[in-house]
């Protein structure tokens, strides 16, 4: 960290005080206005924004079939496969669309086969799978067992004829072609299998020169748990020859396809040399191993159950569509397609054709995954940086030491008085936090009061500079002002000894270019602080806080420091705040914008129990996500402004962006939602019998409403009056997966549109007990239904197996629970089974509450049990209708369909 000019000052001499400072004239000239901070302001959020766009929304032209060629890339091409995928509407697991989608890839490739180089083998199949189990054990899936039957999946595999070693090397390239029941997923991830059909087009014309073999995995059954790709990788017969996987993913629709995950620097750096249009950011890998985003790719597989090294990628953008009707051809922008396949063609043909490439892949299973990490992130979209984690943390404590030495010479040559100067720099560092997050987490609370909507700004994300970028920024100021105040009171103090020949305006002038100086150096005080912590953690973007430390100190120390204690403070530079911000903005702050419009996208669906989280969460969560990063990345720029005429200035700037904001969003000018911005709205005909003694006892049927977007659904019931819908939290539903808290209901023709029949069956066969354990076995019938879900209580069950046609599917051992359930979850095509047999092992230490002991109205589930159908009852045909063009229905793997139903077993079987 620089020493700046008068950092230090000594009590045993007195230094001379520069007659450039000292007069009064002087300090009108060198007065900044408030034109040139306002101007300095502006060009930093246009720089910042334009750096987003050219890093992120730059896209090349998309060639057609004739400019690509026999061996390139054609985004016309693979669009007509999404076309087709897309039109085929919905298609999740059991679907008869997705067997019409599977049929469809299979032709496609047939015809790649067909017109496939002389010289390469093409083998094609229609892999059908056996019925397996899912049990991975981390992450998403702690707590869960996932089962799965009767999947197909296309795979295409290209090896060239004469070199029949290459057969036993493959690379693996793995998307799949089911979407949740709610779209017709253009985007998750119709675009990754047209990518990988025109992918395959090309490769089909090149692998007669390869060293290795490519095949093509179009899976079945990722939206339902990933069971797609476990069921390639544990039950195919080419399972064993795959070296390395490359998997396409998509959170969003379009835009740039991000490297997101990787596993070794020799991957990443083959990525990067060949790449056209680099994506790649190992912040958005530090978020998603978090567990924040509480999502999985079937990359998790390929590294978790296969052990291979591999890159992850997916589309980022709009993804607030996500998983929603709106993922649709439309939002598909042009040269999304185009990026994603000549970056991976590129990669393909160098990765196969590399000797080198396939031995460092056969030697990455016998290394620690930890031993090859490495840190990547790309600039501008242009040029893609990889290096070893090893060799980041070795520079980052460099830099660290070095830091906190300068420190500590500045503090031991300063002695006391620059101590209490550190000490008040760094409560500056700590008010400025705190008033940037209170203002804008006040807003935050207010906006759910004032708007039509809790959540008013997802279908216009720019809406949140106003709305919390203001009063974080004036937060952050007034912070950092009051740490400006109490610097100036305690230099004066220091000054008044050791300078007494300063008084009155020359006191206050060079008091305050101190005050400055020391604010704008706590700067690297705080992003020194965030290094140590991340790198600590070894969290992979702990980059961004070094190139915020070493830019601006480096400015700092080019264009204001001095040696000589003895020279008094000026005004600092401007194109120091130029130099000092131009590297960071450029290598961060687009990432960032990507970072706050994700976060903003993710709102329609963040809460996982319907009800569970106050309306006000959304917006305490973006206010605060954006008051850290105005407080981290404003804070040197804030420091010109306490000695300028600027302050009244920025003052009415805020006020009027958050004034107009507000204005926008009570009023409904800019709506909250939009129909191709939704908010989540999921009908579901509900038959529960969970409560059903005995035979005779009738069923209890209704229509159900509940959102995964905080807050009511005041709006949407004005659209259904007359549907005899009532609202509470009252009405409480235990789907197995999740529980709704808040929601709606009506009973109106709820008797209609399915039959007693499909009631599912939970039947005690046996109930024995001897003197180590007590065992049930209960009978499960499904009826018609091959998608369901069943919750155990393991404060009661200590173990359990399943069988089904007398095979262990899932045996003894390796439970984990989550708040003391333990879930497992079915998906499969029509020819699934749907009798399944449940051993259940109590515990010794349950309750083992007997029929006497409990009351009818405390009904406790040993067993619950949610089956699926995909069939739109006429209730909710007509809800559907009625509800606003901006609500959607939100799918994913725990999501019911449009009727369920609902049975348990009482502890006290």
């Amino acid at each position: 960290m620089p020493r700046g000019q008068a950092s230090s000052v000594s009590t045993h001499e007195r230094p001379r005080v520069d007659a450039a400072v000292v007069s009064d004239k002087d300090n009108g000239r060198h007065r900044r206005s408030a034109y040139l901070l306002l101007g300095l302001l502006i060009v930093f959020l246009h720089g910042s924004w334009s750096v987003y766009r050219m890093q992120f929304a730059n896209l090349p032209l998309p060639l057609d079939a004739e400019q690509a060629g026999k061996r390139g890339f054609s985004e016309a091409s693979a669009l007509k496969h999404v076309k087709y995928l897309t039109g085929l509407g919905p298609h999740p697991v059991g679907s008869d669309s997705l067997d019409l989608a599977v049929q469809y890839v299979y032709a496609e490739a047939e015809k790649i086969k067909k017109a496939a180089h002389p010289d390469v083998d093409v083998q094609l199949e229609l892999f059908h799978t056996d019925i397996g189990a899912n049990r991975l054990a981390g992450g998403l899936f702690k707590g869960k067992t996932i089962l799965y039957s009767d999947l197909k999946h296309v795979i295409l595999r290209f090896v060239p004829k004469y070199l029949p070693e290459a057969e036993e090397n493959l690379i693996l390239v793995s998307s799949h072609i089911d979407t949740v029941f709610t779209t017709g997923g253009a985007g998750d991830c119709s675009s990754c299998v047209g990518v990988m059909l025109e992918l395959a087009r090309g490769v089909a014309q090149w692998a007669h020169g390869f060293k290795s073999g490519v095949l093509f995995l179009f899976n079945t059954g990722e939206e339902e748990g990933l069971v797609g790709a476990h069921s390639f990788i544990t039950q195919h017969h080419w399972r064993n020859s795959v070296r390395f996987a490359v998997d396409l993913e998509a959170m969003g629709i379009g835009g740039k396809s991000t490297l997101f995950q990787g596993t070794h620097q020799w991957a990443l750096e083959s990525f990067a040399a060949v790449a056209k249009y680099p994506s790649a950011q190992i912040a958005i890998q530090d978020i998603f191993n978090s567990g924040a985003t509480n999502s999985a790719t079937d990359f998790q597989i390929y590294l978790e159950v296969a052990g291979l090294p591999g890159l992850d990628f997916a589309y980022t953008d709009m993804t607030s569509v996500y998983h929603t009707k709106n993922d649709k051809m439309e939002h598909l922008k042009p040269g999304s397609l185009q990026h994603n396949g000549e970056n991976m063609l590129a990669f393909l043909l160098h990765a196969a054709s590399s000797q080198k490439f396939m031995e460092d892949a056969h030697e990455a299973k016998q290394e620690s995954i930890e031993q090859k990490k490495a840190i990547f992130f790309d600039i501008l979209g242009k040029y893609m940086v990889v290096y070893p984690q090893r060799l980041a943390t070795m520079f980052h404590n460099s830099i660290i030491f070095h830091s906190l030495l300068i420190l500590g010479t500045s503090l031991l040559m300063g002695r006391c008085s620059v101590l209490v100067s550190l000490g008040i720099s760094c409560l500056s560092i700590i008010l400025t936090l705190i008033f940037s997050i209170f203002l804008s987490v006040v807003v935050a609370f207010a906006v759910p009061h004032i708007c039509p909507f809790p959540i008013s700004f997802v279908a216009n994300p720019w809406l949140v500079i106003g709305l919390f970028g203001s009063p974080a920024l004036l937060g952050a100021f007034i912070g950092q002002h009051i740490g400006f105040i109490l610097l100036k009171k305690h230099i004066e103090q220091v000054y008044s000894r050791t300078k007494p020949g300063l008084t009155g305006n020359k006191m206050d002038h060079i008091v305050g270019l101190e005050a400055e100086r020391w604010i704008f150096k706590s700067g690297f005080l705080q992003w020194l602080i965030v290094l140590i912590l991340g790198t600590y953690f070894k969290v992979g973007a702990s980059y961004i806080a070094l190139i915020w430390l070493v830019s601006p100190a480096f400015a700092y120390g080019l264009m204001e420091a001095t040696l000589s204690p003895l020279r008094s403070p000026k005004h600092l530079k401007v194109v120091t705040l130029v130099l000092a911000l131009a590297v960071p903005v450029v290598s961060s702050a687009g990432l960032v914008i990507r970072l706050v419009d994700v976060m903003v996208g993710t709102i329609v669906r963040a809460d996982r129990n319907p009800g569970g989280l106050p309306g006000w969460f959304g917006n305490v969560v973006v206010a605060v996500a954006i008051a850290l990063v105005v407080s981290f990345m404003f804070f040197y720029l804030l420091s010109y402004v306490h000695i300028s005429g600027a302050k009244r200035a920025l003052l009415s700037v805020l006020c009027a962006s958050f004034g107009l904001a507000i204005v926008l969003v009570s009023s409904g000018i800019v709506p909250a939602f939009t129909e191709d911005i939704s908010r989540t709205v999921n009908v579901v005909h509900v038959v529960d019998t969970t409560r059903m003694n005995d035979g005779s006892t009738e069923p209890l049927s209704y229509v159900s409403l509940f959102s995964h977007t905080p807050g009511k659904l005041t709006q949407e019931l004005m659209e259904l009056r007359g549907e005899e819908f009532s609202c509470g939290r009252n009405m409480t539903i235990d789907f197995a997966t999740f529980t709704m808290m808040y929601g709606c209901r009506s009973y109106k023709r709820s008797n209609i549109g399915w039959s007693k029949s499909e009631v599912p069956m939970l039947h005690v066969e046996s109930d024995s007990a001897t003197d180590d354990a007590r065992r049930t076995i209960v009978s499960i019938d499904t009826k018609s239904s091959t998608r369901w879900s069943l919750a155990i209580n393991k404060q009661e069950i200590d173990d359990f197996t399943i069988h089904v046609d007398s095979n262990k599917l899932v045996h003894l051992g390796g439970k984990s629970e989550v708040d003391g359930w333990h879930t497992i979850r079915f998906a499969g095509g029509k020819s699934s089974p749907t009798k399944f047999e449940l051993t259940l092992f109590w515990s010794t230490n349950g309750t083992h509450a007997s029929a006497k002991e409990t009351k009818a109205e405390d009904f406790s589930p040993l067993v619950k049990l949610r089956t699926d159908v995909n069939r739109v009852t006429p209730m909710v045909e007509t809800v559907l209708e009625k509800l606003p063009r901006w609500s959607t229905p939100f799918g994913k793997s725990t999501s019911p369909y449009t009727l369920a139903f609902l049975t348990a077993l009482p502890i006290n079987i």
